[in-house]
């Protein structure tokens, strides 16, 4: 490192050098820098070199020792830069006068790395196993399944949580979006809202994300976190840039204590001294013409004033300071100044001169009273006290006491604007005399303190009235006089000036800092607040000096010089010297550091300045570390823009490496640091951000995940800045610049359309939010040919349209990757194909469902681009469908779950739904679902055939087998078309037409054959009262019903003429049902008409009739005659309500038994009636009338208990029989009272009633 005080020319030489490259890579270390030369040996030689007599080294180990020295050097030189470079940061963080630590930032959250999120697999699938104490009903479990084996065990994930991009906020946004959904689609409960429910499952998720055994140590970790993203303090922002520049705890307290970095004072004059450094450098570069390359010659001028603006800016910053940070009396008054004269034109005549009033301070005096001793006037007994005073101020006293215990231990405080104040201090004792009106002065003091003065309490001896007993009289007091703070220091000095102090005497001094930028030495006398005679210090230069001969009184002198005016100081203590010359080259902010002339004699002989400071210990500590040179560098020597380039390099690799998902943002106080050294150091912001957007890049494209809003913001300033439009207040724009930035562009156009094309993998489930819209956005932005002129929209779109085709191939790539499809589409049999070209169109489907869910916002400007991205991908599926379905065997049905899959994918979305690969799908399976339904109805009729003949009307169901296996069969295969979902309304339409009336032909088919069959059986039944109504009758009584129920079902259409058709096979089951009915009834009454057949031997004037009454008369003298009708009336009884009960329980359709009891009551009433009109002119026996009587009689109660209608119960034909049956008993009750044996009309009717 060069020396502060070597010589311009070779200052002009670095300068230039470093100007060119790294301050490493030009010279600017010291030759200390370079690795020592090879040890040498007893005789001279080094050690290592060749030897005589000794045999050479092979030239691979000359290589490898030269490589180890290269990497030595290598590393000694990065270890030196990086300590340089921490001394800078170091002033930053110790004195930072433009930037403040940012406290609206996001704040960001705790990364999640492999071993946690192992962790959080194992805790979910151990809640899915049972194994956790968390109670949960089985929908939340579903949701949680779909979560682990969707999300958690996603490579996608776990790639992005290798990348630190993942936090425990991500993972639990993305079950919340997965959780309302799902509970959306949940049905609503009473008393229980989906808020509550939502509620609830995230407080479950929590608990099972934690895991029991840390809910007690989670307070601990997100309070440490929150303090270490928040503002950290100075010791925090060292600690940090020690981690990041890998400097040593020892080798920051060295340069810590060097560089003085806790006293402000010492601060401020190296920024004051850097500040100047600064301006001369412009001044230099303005002379020498020796500027940057820039794009246009007339930027140079305005270059030299954007530096001398900047350094003005920086001068305003640091005035606008106050000079210490609290202080309660500290009211300076603020010069105002010029920005642009004063600040540049240093000792100008023009400058603001201070007035005396300017200067005056304020003091503040504790003065603490402990005894008195020597007290000897006074009685023991008599009371005694002090006061005190600081002259021109207000009187305070002490307490009483006893003459004999004269101590107080009390304090007394005042304030006072005079630096050398005069305190008095008395001591009394109250008068006994009654005329006295005063009490009686013992003895006083008078102190002249200073703020040098001795802090520690003293005996001081006291003035004593004369005649007064007490000559040893002595008081022992503290008097402490404050520093302010703006007061720097203060002493007794010698000096002899030309404009001021024209003579040389002793005076008191004070080095008064009035502002930042303005100092003065103020010569006070006793009393006075004002000074009598002032200096100011700008544009002086303060330096140790040999004894003058002349000049009588002080013993080490030094001056003040300026153009124009000299001035001389001396004290009486070399001590004394050393810290007035650093107080005023501190306050003069000279760049030349004043040496003594003892020290400058041990000045190291390479060249090395000793530093000067107020502590020789640091002093020497830091010289013997090698610390001097860093501390001492002048920091204007140093190429500030490398050196940021490498700070900011290191900042980001060590925050994206801590525990925060920073996405490529800085912590607040990373910010902050970078912010001061900036604009301390005058790194340009294009510069800055250039270095910020190459850093980022660079890691992006080696995995990490960086926001892009952060680029965005980057690139926006760094385009505003090329263009022209200032972001900064800076107009200049390098050649080095634009060609960076049209590279940084270049490289992040590449780098975002690389994104996109892999936007599952960059921003897998949306995470992080929003990050591929606002690189959406940053693409539109880069594409941009400059920053007032939009891009055309269909430039972009064309950007990203192309972006998509690659990413379907990606996508579908990995995915076979995935699935592992290549290796088996090969070799393996048709059903495998298919089987893993089923599994490959679930990832498809999957893949598309994902895209939609977390990615279609992103593109939501062009929503058809996304559309085309599916397109392509599902094309790209195509090729391995074709060639699967090409391998099944002919009539395989195996792939209609393939169709049923991709279909139901597609056919909701808008975009998709009869799209390119849907209507491919489409003409694909078109053929095989004709041929399909083709053969399936071939098969129906031929088992409707082939049942029909074989068919025991045995009951199934709801009918025979035949029927059932028909309208499953019917059933099924519309349930199979309709869960096709045909997308193309046409020809799905034609398939439920089709389907309909194929339902109608065999249901019309089956109909006809049951009516054959049913005929044929009833026709083989008797017609006795034996007959019972078989089983089979009624099972095809109910596939009559059932084939009317299905119709409902299988053959209903909307519209003209399948409704038509529909109502055809309606009419023609209704048709049916009714001769079916008819016919039972037939066979029924045919029964009855066999009763009423035998009754008819009882006729009236037959031969039989009159053989059966003698008979019967003869043979009642002797026994018991049964009585004839009954058994007849009670068979025919028992045959009505055993075939009602066989109908009532066989027959399934209620209104059809309804029908047939009411035809069969009406036709055997009107089958009585006939019976008894043809007999109308006889009258009826006696046995006739008792079986008539009883079967009317029961029929009627019987039918009636069926439901049989009243209306239908007591018609007119009913009407005849009952009056008829009436009068016949009336008329046989005369004749023969008891022939009835109890059995009457009228007891039916009161039965009845």
């Amino acid at each position: 490192m060069l020396d502060p005080s070597s010589s311009e020319e070779e200052s002009d030489e670095v300068l230039e050098e470093e100007r060119r490259d790294v301050l490493v890579a030009a010279g600017g270390v010291s030759p200390r820098s370079l690795p020592p030369p090879p040890p040498r040996d007893p005789r001279g030689r080094e050690a290592g070199g060749p030897r005589a007599g000794s045999p050479s080294p092979s030239p691979s180990v000359l290589s490898e020792g030269r490589d180890e020295q290269e990497r030595l050097q290598r590393e000694e030189r990065e270890k030196r830069l990086r300590l340089q470079l921490y001394v800078f940061i170091a002033r930053c963080i110790a004195h930072p006068f433009n930037a403040k630590q940012p406290t609206d930032m996001a704040r960001r959250q705790q990364k999640l790395n492999k071993q946690q999120l192992q962790i959080l697999r194992e805790r979910f699938q151990a809640f899915l196993n049972g194994e956790t104490q968390i109670v949960a009903d089985e929908a939340f479990c579903n949701a949680v399944r779909s979560y682990y084996e969707v999300f958690l065990k996603s490579d996608r994930v776990a790639r992005m949580v290798h990348s630190g991009g993942c936090s425990a906020n991500d993972f639990r946004d993305v079950f919340k979006k997965n959780i309302e959904k799902r509970v959306r689609s949940l049905p609503e409960i009473d008393g229980l809202s989906k808020e509550t429910v939502l509620s609830s499952w995230l407080a479950k998720y929590d608990a099972i994300y934690r895991g029991e055994e840390d809910l007690c140590k989670q307070p601990n970790r997100m309070a440490l976190s929150a303090v270490s993203e928040l503002i950290l303090s100075k010791e925090q922002l060292y600690e940090m840039f020690q981690q990041i520049l890998g400097i040593k705890k020892l080798e920051h307290q060295l340069i810590y204590n060097a560089c003085q970095l806790d006293n402000g004072d010492e601060q401020a004059a190296q920024i004051r001294r850097e500040l100047d450094g600064r301006l001369q450098l412009a001044e230099q570069m303005a002379r020498e013409r020796k500027f940057p390359k820039f794009v246009t010659r007339e930027m140079e001028n305005m270059y030299i004033e954007e530096l001398r603006s900047s350094v003005n800016l920086l001068m305003a910053n640091l005035e606008s300071l106050p000079v210490s940070k609290g202080g309660p009396e500290f009211k300076l008054q603020k010069l105002k100044r010029s920005q642009n004269s004063a600040f540049l034109d240093i000792g100008d005549e023009n400058e603001v001169q201070l007035s005396k009033s300017d200067v005056v301070l304020s003091f503040t005096l504790e003065i603490v009273i402990m005894e008195v001793q020597g007290l000897k006037s006074v009685a023991p007994n008599r009371i005694v006290y002090c006061t005190m005073e600081v002259e021109g101020g207000e009187k305070l006293q002490t307490d009483q006491a006893e003459a004999s215990r004269p101590q107080w231990g009390t304090q007394g405080d005042f304030t006072t604007t005079h630096p050398r104040p005069v305190v008095k201090v008395k001591l009394f004792t109250e008068s006994t005399g009654v005329l006295a009106l005063e009490d009686k002065e013992l003895g006083r003091v008078v102190l002249y303190p200073t703020s040098n003065s001795p802090k520690s309490p003293d005996l001081h001896k006291m003035i004593v009235p004369k005649n007064s007993q007490d000559s040893d009289l002595k008081i022992k007091l503290a008097v402490r006089m404050d520093k302010p703070p703006h007061m720097k220091h203060c002493g007794y000095l010698y000096a002899l000036g030309q404009k001021v102090w024209k003579r040389w005497k002793k005076r008191y001094f004070v080095l008064v800092q009035v502002s930042q930028y303005t100092f003065a030495m103020c010569s006070y006398r006793e009393k006075k607040s004002e000074p009598q005679e002032l200096m100011q210090l700008e544009g002086y230069t303060v330096d140790y000096t040999a004894p003058h001969t002349g000049l009588q009184g002080g013993r080490v002198f030094f001056n003040a010089v300026k153009e124009g005016d000299t001035v001389i100081f001396a004290s009486d203590d070399e001590q004394d010297r050393i810290l007035w010359v650093q107080a005023m080259y501190r306050a003069t902010g000279q760049s030349y550091k004043p040496i003594p002339a003892s020290q400058a004699q041990k000045m190291n002989p390479k060249g090395g300045n000793v530093n000067t400071d107020i502590s020789p210990l640091y002093t020497d500590r830091g010289q013997k570390h090698g610390m001097d040179e860093f501390i001492s560098a002048n920091p204007c020597k140093f190429d500030h823009a490398s050196l940021f380039r490498l700070l900011q390099r290191q900042t980001l690799d060590h925050r994206l490496n801590d525990s925060y998902s920073c996405l490529g943002w800085f912590s607040p106080g990373q910010v902050f640091v970078l912010d001061e050294y900036c604009a301390r150091y005058g790194v340009r912001g294009c510069h800055r951000h250039l270095c910020y957007l190459n850093e980022l890049i660079e890691h992006s494209e080696n995995g990490s995940v960086i926001d892009p809003t952060l680029l965005h913001y980057s690139f926006a300033f760094c385009a505003s800045h090329v263009h022209g439009n200032r972001p900064d207040g800076i107009g200049t724009v390098s050649v080095e610049e634009k060609e960076r930035f049209e590279e940084i562009k270049d490289r992040l156009s590449s780098l975002l359309e690389n994104q996109i094309s892999h936007f599952r993998y960059c921003f897998p489930f949306g995470r992080p939010e929003g990050a591929l819209k606002a690189t959406l956005s940053l693409l539109e932005r880069v594409l941009m040919k400059d920053i007032a002129t939009p891009i055309p929209a269909e430039e972009v779109k064309k950007v990203v349209r192309k972006c998509l085709e690659k990413a379907a191939l990606i996508n579908y790539t990995r995915l076979t990757e995935y699935a592992k499809i290549e290796e088996t589409m090969n070799q393996a049999t048709p059903a495998r194909k298919l089987e893993e070209v089923l599994h490959l169109a679930e990832l498809c489907i999957e893949v598309l469902q994902q895209n939609e869910e977390h990615h279609s916002e992103a593109f939501a400007w062009w929503p058809e681009l996304l559309a085309e991205h599916a397109e392509k991908f599902l094309s790209l599926y195509s090729v391995d469908m074709d060639s699967a379905l090409e391998a099944q065997p002919q009539d395989s049905w195996d792939s209609f779950p393939l169709f049923q899959l991709l279909n139901n994918g597609l056919r909701n979305d808008t975009f998709l739904c009869n799209g390119k690969f849907h209507k491919h799908l489409q003409e694909i399976f078109v053929p095989m679902v004709i041929r399909y339904i083709d053969l399936m109805e071939s098969s129906i009729a031929q088992s409707i055939h082939r049942g029909l003949e074989q068919e025991s009307w045995q009951p199934v169901k709801n009918g025979s087998a035949t029927s059932e296996d028909l309208f499953w069969k019917l059933d099924a295969l519309q349930m199979f078309v309709f869960d096709l979902h045909w997308p193309e309304p046409e020809f799905a339409h034609h398939l439920e037409q089709r389907l309909k009336l194929m339902a109608t032909d065999m249901i019309e088919a089956c109909v006809k054959r049951t009516r054959i069959a049913f005929e044929v059986k009833l026709q083989k039944t008797n017609k006795t009262t034996d007959l019972r109504i078989p089983s089979s009758l009624c099972t095809m009584f109910n596939v009559l019903v059932d084939a009317k129920k299905q119709t409902a079902k299988l053959c209903i259409l909307d519209g003209g003429q399948e409704q038509q058709y529909h109502s055809k096979i309606d009419d023609l089951i209704e048709e049916t049902v009714k001769e079916i009915i008819s016919l039972l009834v037939s066979k029924v009454v045919s029964v009855l008409e066999g009763v009423l057949s035998k009754l008819s031997r009882y006729d009236e004037g037959t031969f039989f009739s009159s053989l059966v009454s003698f008979t019967v008369k003869a043979a009642a003298k002797y026994v018991d005659v049964p009585k004839p009708g009954m058994d007849l009336a009670d068979t025919y009884i028992m045959f009505v309500r055993q075939n009602q009960d066989i109908l009532r329980e066989k027959v399934n359709e209620e209104m059809y038994i309804e029908k047939l009891f009411d035809q069969w009551y009406s036709s055997s009433m009107k089958v009585i009636c006939m019976w008894l009109a043809d007999r109308l002119d006889l009258q009826l026996h006696i046995y006739q009338l008792k079986t008539l009587i009883k079967i009317v009689k029961k029929t009627y109660r019987d039918f009636r208990l069926q439901g049989v209608l009243e209306g239908t119960l007591n018609s007119k034909t009913y009407d005849t029989v009952h009056s008829r049956l009436t009068v016949e008993e009336a008329t046989v009750t005369v004749t023969d009272a008891g022939g009835l044996q109890g059995i009457t009309m009228k007891d039916s009717d009161e039965e009845e009633g």
